[in-house]
């Protein structure tokens, strides 16, 4: 007995003595290949290797990978995100006929983390399919009612979004540690959750330090902590349509909408009889707007005030998407908004629809 301890104890010994510390392994086999005959390997966003399926449907790569990084197998139409470093041998077997796209890992953790926020993603998706589905047929079956089917099933949507979130922040905060929960935070409502990002990112920022697409976060998220919320609004001079040069900080004392939209701007334009409304019920407690244009046609821009009646004050560099109040803002789509109190400070951001009158409801009374 003693004897058989002892053979099984140096088994285990020479299998893992048997490994390459110094270098990665990622092999697999597709079964019911068709007519692929190539698996593409992709280091981050950067193709590094191909190999060729061998007569049993197998493949197999070896990279030098001191750090822990996103290796992305790419077969046929399919891609597969796993996570590795030196000293692992992570073997993916999938079926190429499977539509659900199943797969199974070993030889990675990590790599098996990724696959449960995929299975998250998988389950938030169907439902979010089927809401889609849902709207295509009551469009089709009754084209005049569309807005109010929209309005329908926008809150199913809207909550289904809003579980996801919070189910895959919730992993993230279990997994700081590893570059699972990076992947994982990379797929929420980056406005809802901005405030616990930016704290996120200054977490892991000393734990991946040569991680490249770790550090673009940090960098993105130590940018947006200056027009985060409860920080002051920075401010800026920009001239109205008449050549008359308007001061944020003129608005102290108000809460101020600054408004980033433009004429071009379709969500933007749905938007605004919203603001109007709210506007027009707040003016006179205190709230003002100020309206921030990214056109560079000035007619345009002119002419979407007037037709959407935007009676407040109106200000563009008229340079589009180089509009430096824009990028002092870290705006990167419309439209965008910020909620400033009387002291200057940012309060909320993209407050839309019934968000902003509940906000000014409940801040005016």
């Amino acid at each position: 007995m003693k004897k058989l301890i002892i053979v099984a104890f140096m088994a285990i010994i020479f299998a893992a003595s048997c490994k390459n510390n110094s270098e990665l392994s990622i092999s697999g086999k597709v079964e019911n290949p068709g007519e692929i005959k190539k698996v593409l390997l992709y280091e981050a966003d950067s193709l590094v290797d191909s190999a060729f399926l061998n007569e049993d449907s197998k493949f197999k790569f070896r990279r030098v990978a001191p750090d822990a990084n996103f290796y992305t197998l790419v077969i046929g139409e399919k891609n597969f995100l796993v996570i590795g470093r030196n000293g692992e041998e992570i073997e993916l077997t999938t079926n190429y006929t499977d539509t659900t796209n199943t797969y199974t890992i070993d030889g990675s953790e990590e790599s098996k983390k990724v696959q449960s926020i995929n299975k998250i993603q998988t389950d938030y998706g169907k439902i979010y399919q089927r809401l889609q589905d849902d709207y295509s047929a009551g469009v089709t079956a009754n084209p005049a009612k569309k807005d109010s089917i929209f309005n329908v099933l926008m809150p199913e949507f809207q909550d289904n979004m809003d579980k996801y979130s919070k189910t895959v922040f919730e992993f993230v905060q279990e997994n700081k540690n590893n570059l699972a929960a990076f992947y994982a935070a990379g797929t929420i409502d980056q406005i809802k959750y901005e405030p616990e990002l930016i704290k996120y990112a200054e977490e892991i920022k000393p734990k991946f330090p040569n991680n490249k697409a770790v550090q673009l976060f940090v960098a993105k998220m130590e940018g947006l902590k200056i027009v985060s919320v409860g920080q002051p609004a920075p401010d800026f001079v920009l001239n109205n349509p008449d050549g008359i040069p308007v001061r944020l900080s003129e608005y102290k004392g108000k809460y101020v909408l600054l408004d980033f939209w433009a004429s071009w701007c379709a969500p933007c334009r749905d938007e605004n009889p919203n603001i109007v409304k709210q506007h027009k019920a707040f003016s006179a407690k205190g709230f003002d707007i100020l309206g921030v244009s990214l056109d560079d046609d000035k007619g345009d821009w002119m002419r979407a005030i007037r037709t959407d009646n935007l009676q407040w004050k109106h200000v563009s560099d008229l340079k589009r998407w180089d509009s430096e109040v824009a990028a002092l803002y870290k705006v990167e789509g419309i439209p965008a908004s910020f909620m400033i109190d009387p002291a200057g400070k940012i309060v909320a951001k993209n407050l839309r629809g019934t968000e902003l009158e509940k906000f000014l409801s409940e801040t005016l009374k």
